[in-house]
Protein backbone atom coordinates (compact mmCIF):
# COMPACT_ATOMS: atom_id res chain seq x y z
CA UNK A 1 0.00 0.00 0.00
CA UNK A 2 1.49 3.41 -0.76
CA UNK A 3 1.85 5.68 2.18
CA UNK A 4 -0.97 8.18 2.26
CA UNK A 5 -1.07 8.93 5.64
CA UNK A 6 -4.14 8.15 7.98
CA UNK A 7 -6.12 5.34 6.56
CA UNK A 8 -10.17 5.61 6.11
CA UNK A 9 -13.11 3.40 5.94
CA UNK A 10 -12.70 2.29 2.69
CA UNK A 11 -9.12 0.93 3.18
CA UNK A 12 -10.60 -0.83 6.53
CA UNK A 13 -13.44 -2.49 4.25
CA UNK A 14 -11.23 -3.08 0.86
CA UNK A 15 -8.20 -3.97 2.32
CA UNK A 16 -7.43 -4.06 5.74
CA UNK A 17 -10.07 -6.76 6.80
CA UNK A 18 -9.03 -9.03 4.47
CA UNK A 19 -5.47 -9.26 4.69
CA UNK A 20 -5.93 -9.50 8.52
CA UNK A 21 -8.27 -12.89 7.56
CA UNK A 22 -5.67 -13.60 5.13
CA UNK A 23 -3.23 -13.85 8.25
CA UNK A 24 -3.96 -17.61 9.52
CA UNK A 25 -3.71 -18.62 6.45
CA UNK A 26 -0.27 -17.51 4.73
CA UNK A 27 2.81 -16.09 5.85
CA UNK A 28 1.99 -12.44 4.74
CA UNK A 29 4.52 -10.18 4.07
CA UNK A 30 3.02 -5.93 4.04
CA UNK A 31 4.50 -3.38 2.23
CA UNK A 32 5.09 0.26 2.37
CA UNK A 33 5.57 0.94 -0.95
CA UNK A 34 7.15 4.49 -0.74
CA UNK A 35 9.26 4.45 -3.90
CA UNK A 36 6.06 3.53 -5.64
CA UNK A 37 4.18 6.85 -4.11
CA UNK A 38 7.01 8.42 -6.05
CA UNK A 39 5.16 7.67 -9.54
CA UNK A 40 2.42 10.35 -8.88
CA UNK A 41 4.29 12.66 -6.61
CA UNK A 42 7.90 13.06 -6.75
CA UNK A 43 7.55 15.28 -2.63
CA UNK A 44 9.69 13.58 -0.09
CA UNK A 45 8.62 16.18 2.59
CA UNK A 46 6.04 13.83 4.20
CA UNK A 47 6.68 10.19 3.36
CA UNK A 48 7.99 9.16 6.60
CA UNK A 49 5.25 10.43 8.85
CA UNK A 50 2.61 9.30 6.27
CA UNK A 51 4.24 6.03 6.48
CA UNK A 52 4.58 5.88 10.26
CA UNK A 53 0.62 7.19 10.49
CA UNK A 54 -0.91 4.08 7.86
CA UNK A 55 1.72 1.67 9.98
CA UNK A 56 -0.09 2.53 13.03
CA UNK A 57 -3.56 2.66 11.49
CA UNK A 58 -2.56 -1.32 10.08
CA UNK A 59 -1.51 -2.34 13.31
CA UNK A 60 -4.61 -1.03 15.05
CA UNK A 61 -6.95 -2.49 12.48
CA UNK A 62 -5.24 -6.17 13.42
CA UNK A 63 -2.17 -7.02 11.96
CA UNK A 64 0.42 -8.76 13.57
CA UNK A 65 3.66 -7.53 13.33
CA UNK A 66 5.28 -11.33 14.58
CA UNK A 67 3.45 -12.98 12.05
CA UNK A 68 3.63 -10.74 9.37
CA UNK A 69 6.79 -8.65 8.77
CA UNK A 70 5.77 -4.66 7.73
CA UNK A 71 8.59 -2.80 6.33
CA UNK A 72 9.43 0.36 4.19
CA UNK A 73 10.21 -0.74 0.23
CA UNK A 74 12.86 1.53 0.42
CA UNK A 75 15.12 0.68 3.14
CA UNK A 76 15.62 -3.16 1.78
CA UNK A 77 17.71 -2.00 -0.93
CA UNK A 78 17.44 -5.70 -3.02
CA UNK A 79 14.06 -4.38 -4.09
CA UNK A 80 15.69 -1.56 -6.63
CA UNK A 81 18.42 -4.18 -7.78
CA UNK A 82 15.84 -6.73 -8.78
CA UNK A 83 13.56 -3.78 -10.65
CA UNK A 84 16.98 -2.84 -12.37
CA UNK A 85 17.23 -6.21 -13.49
CA UNK A 86 13.71 -7.38 -14.31
CA UNK A 87 13.78 -3.88 -16.67
CA UNK A 88 16.03 -5.55 -18.62
CA UNK A 89 13.40 -8.56 -19.45
CA UNK A 90 10.28 -6.39 -20.31
CA UNK A 91 9.90 -4.18 -23.02
CA UNK A 92 8.00 -0.81 -23.51
CA UNK A 93 5.59 -1.79 -25.64
CA UNK A 94 4.74 -4.63 -23.44
CA UNK A 95 4.37 -2.09 -20.52
CA UNK A 96 2.28 0.32 -22.79
CA UNK A 97 -0.05 -2.16 -23.22
CA UNK A 98 -1.27 -2.65 -19.75
CA UNK A 99 -4.27 -1.17 -19.40
CA UNK A 100 -4.11 0.73 -15.71
CA UNK A 101 -1.72 2.86 -17.85
CA UNK A 102 -3.70 3.33 -20.68
CA UNK A 103 -6.63 4.78 -18.37
CA UNK A 104 -3.69 7.06 -16.81
CA UNK A 105 -2.49 8.17 -20.74
CA UNK A 106 -5.93 9.33 -21.56
CA UNK A 107 -5.68 11.64 -18.95
CA UNK A 108 -1.96 12.38 -19.74
CA UNK A 109 -0.07 13.07 -22.47
CA UNK A 110 2.42 10.10 -23.14
CA UNK A 111 5.54 12.30 -22.98
CA UNK A 112 4.56 13.28 -19.22
CA UNK A 113 4.33 9.68 -18.04
CA UNK A 114 7.48 9.20 -16.33
CA UNK A 115 9.80 6.47 -16.58
CA UNK A 116 9.23 5.04 -13.19
CA UNK A 117 5.24 5.59 -13.61
CA UNK A 118 5.86 3.22 -16.74
CA UNK A 119 7.78 0.66 -14.93
CA UNK A 120 5.73 0.83 -12.57
CA UNK A 121 4.76 -2.87 -13.11
CA UNK A 122 8.38 -3.78 -13.10
CA UNK A 123 8.89 -2.64 -9.78
CA UNK A 124 5.85 -4.55 -7.93
CA UNK A 125 6.87 -7.64 -9.81
CA UNK A 126 10.49 -6.95 -8.26
CA UNK A 127 8.41 -6.35 -4.85
CA UNK A 128 6.38 -9.75 -5.00
CA UNK A 129 9.40 -11.79 -6.69
CA UNK A 130 11.99 -11.13 -3.84
CA UNK A 131 10.08 -12.96 -1.60
CA UNK A 132 9.12 -15.63 -4.08
CA UNK A 133 5.25 -14.46 -3.50
CA UNK A 134 3.29 -16.89 -4.72
CA UNK A 135 0.28 -15.50 -4.07
CA UNK A 136 -1.07 -11.75 -4.32
CA UNK A 137 -4.76 -11.04 -3.15
CA UNK A 138 -5.81 -8.35 -5.88
CA UNK A 139 -8.93 -7.13 -7.36
CA UNK A 140 -9.78 -7.62 -10.62
CA UNK A 141 -8.19 -4.07 -12.36
CA UNK A 142 -5.07 -5.16 -10.81
CA UNK A 143 -4.81 -8.90 -12.49
CA UNK A 144 -2.67 -7.35 -15.66
CA UNK A 145 0.27 -6.49 -12.81
CA UNK A 146 -0.04 -9.75 -12.50
CA UNK A 147 0.65 -11.11 -15.33
CA UNK A 148 3.07 -9.02 -16.12
CA UNK A 149 4.60 -10.41 -13.22
CA UNK A 150 4.19 -13.74 -14.13
CA UNK A 151 5.98 -12.84 -17.78
CA UNK A 152 8.89 -11.46 -16.01
CA UNK A 153 9.47 -14.57 -13.53
CA UNK A 154 9.17 -16.76 -16.56
CA UNK A 155 11.59 -14.98 -18.94
CA UNK A 156 14.16 -14.99 -15.82
CA UNK A 157 13.33 -18.92 -15.50
CA UNK A 158 13.77 -19.62 -19.13
CA UNK A 159 17.14 -17.23 -19.50
CA UNK A 160 19.00 -18.09 -16.00
CA UNK A 161 17.65 -20.55 -14.47
CA UNK A 162 15.86 -23.30 -16.89
CA UNK A 163 16.87 -26.40 -14.39
CA UNK A 164 15.72 -25.13 -11.24
CA UNK A 165 13.12 -22.14 -11.60
CA UNK A 166 14.17 -19.36 -8.96
CA UNK A 167 11.70 -17.69 -9.26
CA UNK A 168 7.65 -18.73 -8.81
CA UNK A 169 5.18 -17.64 -11.02
CA UNK A 170 2.50 -16.15 -8.60
CA UNK A 171 -1.15 -16.16 -8.95
CA UNK A 172 -3.73 -13.74 -8.37
CA UNK A 173 -6.13 -14.48 -5.54
CA UNK A 174 -9.14 -12.73 -6.80
CA UNK A 175 -10.55 -10.76 -3.63
CA UNK A 176 -13.99 -8.80 -3.74
CA UNK A 177 -12.80 -6.12 -2.21
CA UNK A 178 -16.03 -3.96 -0.97
CA UNK A 179 -16.14 -0.28 -2.04
CA UNK A 180 -17.87 2.06 0.50
CA UNK A 181 -18.91 5.26 -1.73
CA UNK A 182 -17.61 8.19 -0.34
CA UNK A 183 -19.85 11.28 1.60
CA UNK A 184 -20.31 12.66 -1.33
CA UNK A 185 -21.02 9.45 -3.57
CA UNK A 186 -18.00 9.38 -5.30
CA UNK A 187 -15.18 7.06 -4.76
CA UNK A 188 -13.93 7.51 -1.20
CA UNK A 189 -10.83 9.34 -0.97
CA UNK A 190 -8.96 11.92 1.23
CA UNK A 191 -7.55 13.78 -1.97
CA UNK A 192 -11.74 15.13 -2.55
CA UNK A 193 -12.08 15.19 1.36
CA UNK A 194 -15.34 12.64 1.06
CA UNK A 195 -13.87 9.87 4.01
CA UNK A 196 -14.36 9.01 7.66
CA UNK A 197 -11.00 8.61 8.91
CA UNK A 198 -10.18 5.38 11.32
CA UNK A 199 -9.08 7.67 13.47
CA UNK A 200 -12.36 10.17 13.66
CA UNK A 201 -13.43 11.04 16.74
CA UNK A 202 -16.85 10.51 17.93
CA UNK A 203 -17.71 14.19 17.20
CA UNK A 204 -16.31 14.21 13.82
CA UNK A 205 -18.13 11.07 12.66
CA UNK A 206 -20.80 12.47 13.42
CA UNK A 207 -20.16 16.21 11.68
CA UNK A 208 -19.14 14.41 8.43
CA UNK A 209 -21.95 12.21 8.71
CA UNK A 210 -24.47 15.32 8.59
CA UNK A 211 -22.89 16.40 5.13
CA UNK A 212 -23.66 12.36 3.71
CA UNK A 213 -26.09 13.03 0.63
CA UNK A 214 -28.86 11.19 0.72
CA UNK A 215 -31.79 9.93 -1.67
CA UNK A 216 -32.46 13.57 -3.24
CA UNK A 217 -36.10 12.61 -3.49
CA UNK A 218 -36.31 12.16 0.13
CA UNK A 219 -36.62 16.03 1.54
CA UNK A 220 -38.65 15.92 4.68
CA UNK A 221 -39.11 13.14 7.16
CA UNK A 222 -42.49 11.14 5.68
CA UNK A 223 -41.26 11.30 2.55
CA UNK A 224 -40.52 7.46 1.45
CA UNK A 225 -37.11 7.24 0.82
CA UNK A 226 -35.06 4.41 -1.60
CA UNK A 227 -32.55 3.18 0.51
CA UNK A 228 -30.72 1.24 -2.58
CA UNK A 229 -29.21 4.62 -3.85
CA UNK A 230 -29.11 6.37 -0.25
CA UNK A 231 -24.65 6.23 0.58
CA UNK A 232 -25.72 6.31 4.05
CA UNK A 233 -27.99 3.09 4.24
CA UNK A 234 -24.62 0.79 2.31
CA UNK A 235 -23.44 2.43 5.62
CA UNK A 236 -25.71 1.17 7.94
CA UNK A 237 -25.41 -2.59 5.61
CA UNK A 238 -22.33 -2.73 6.87
CA UNK A 239 -21.19 -1.49 10.26
CA UNK A 240 -25.42 -1.65 11.18
CA UNK A 241 -26.31 -5.37 10.13
CA UNK A 242 -28.51 -5.70 13.23
CA UNK A 243 -31.05 -3.14 13.14
CA UNK A 244 -30.55 -2.50 8.79
CA UNK A 245 -33.87 -4.41 8.15
CA UNK A 246 -35.70 -1.58 10.57
CA UNK A 247 -33.80 1.54 8.71
CA UNK A 248 -34.87 0.40 5.64
CA UNK A 249 -38.54 -0.27 6.49
CA UNK A 250 -38.65 2.76 8.20
CA UNK A 251 -36.66 4.78 5.53
CA UNK A 252 -39.02 3.50 2.88
CA UNK A 253 -42.51 4.22 4.60
CA UNK A 254 -41.31 7.95 5.58
CA UNK A 255 -41.34 7.10 9.62
CA UNK A 256 -36.96 7.48 9.60
CA UNK A 257 -35.90 10.94 8.74
CA UNK A 258 -32.84 11.30 7.06
CA UNK A 259 -31.31 13.18 10.32
CA UNK A 260 -31.97 10.52 12.69
CA UNK A 261 -30.68 7.77 9.92
CA UNK A 262 -27.49 9.53 9.80
CA UNK A 263 -26.88 9.70 13.48
CA UNK A 264 -27.73 6.07 14.05
CA UNK A 265 -25.44 5.57 11.94
CA UNK A 266 -22.30 7.50 13.30
CA UNK A 267 -23.23 6.23 16.54
CA UNK A 268 -22.91 2.39 15.42
CA UNK A 269 -19.67 3.41 13.20
CA UNK A 270 -18.50 4.96 15.93
CA UNK A 271 -19.14 1.69 18.14
CA UNK A 272 -17.40 -0.30 15.27
CA UNK A 273 -13.87 2.00 15.29
CA UNK A 274 -14.33 1.75 18.75
CA UNK A 275 -11.38 -1.32 19.24
CA UNK A 276 -9.09 0.58 16.05
CA UNK A 277 -8.92 3.95 18.13
CA UNK A 278 -8.17 2.30 21.33
CA UNK A 279 -5.17 0.60 19.65
CA UNK A 280 -4.56 3.66 17.54
CA UNK A 281 -4.23 5.81 21.32
CA UNK A 282 -1.59 3.09 22.56
CA UNK A 283 0.32 2.79 19.18
CA UNK A 284 0.18 7.23 19.28
CA UNK A 285 1.84 7.01 22.95
CA UNK A 286 4.50 4.16 22.06
CA UNK A 287 6.40 5.67 18.99
CA UNK A 288 9.39 3.75 19.93
CA UNK A 289 7.50 0.73 19.58
CA UNK A 290 6.18 1.11 16.46
CA UNK A 291 9.70 2.51 15.05
CA UNK A 292 10.75 -1.40 16.68
CA UNK A 293 8.20 -3.33 15.31
CA UNK A 294 9.20 -1.28 11.58
CA UNK A 295 12.84 -2.02 11.96
CA UNK A 296 12.21 -5.70 12.79
CA UNK A 297 10.45 -6.43 9.91
CA UNK A 298 12.87 -4.15 8.08
CA UNK A 299 15.38 -6.92 9.32
CA UNK A 300 13.42 -9.78 8.13
CA UNK A 301 12.25 -8.42 4.83
CA UNK A 302 15.99 -7.82 4.07
CA UNK A 303 17.11 -11.43 5.20
CA UNK A 304 14.53 -12.72 2.75
CA UNK A 305 15.23 -10.56 -0.17
CA UNK A 306 19.25 -10.77 0.17
CA UNK A 307 18.77 -14.90 0.33
CA UNK A 308 16.88 -14.56 -3.03
CA UNK A 309 19.17 -12.32 -4.62
CA UNK A 310 22.33 -14.23 -3.86
CA UNK A 311 20.22 -16.71 -5.95
CA UNK A 312 19.61 -14.44 -9.19
CA UNK A 313 23.39 -13.72 -8.95
CA UNK A 314 24.32 -16.51 -9.07
CA UNK A 315 21.95 -17.94 -11.72
CA UNK A 316 23.01 -15.28 -13.91
CA UNK A 317 26.74 -16.17 -13.02
CA UNK A 318 26.90 -12.26 -11.72
CA UNK A 319 28.24 -13.64 -8.22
Amino acid sequence: MRPTGKLHLGHLVGALENWVALQGEYQNYHLIADYHALTTNPDTSEVYSNSMDMLVDWLSAGLDPEASPMFRQSQVKEHAELHLIFSMLVTTSRLERNPTLKEQVRDLEMENIAYGHLGYPVLQAADILIYKGEVVPVGEDQLPHIEITREIARRFNALYSPVTPVFPEPEGKLTRFARLPGLDGRRMSKSVGNTILLSDSPEEIKRKLRTALTDPQKVRKGDPGRPDICLVFAYHNKFNSAEVVGVREGCESGRLGCVDCKMTCADRVTEALAPHREKRDYYESHTDEVRSILRNGEERATAVARQTMSEVREAMKLG
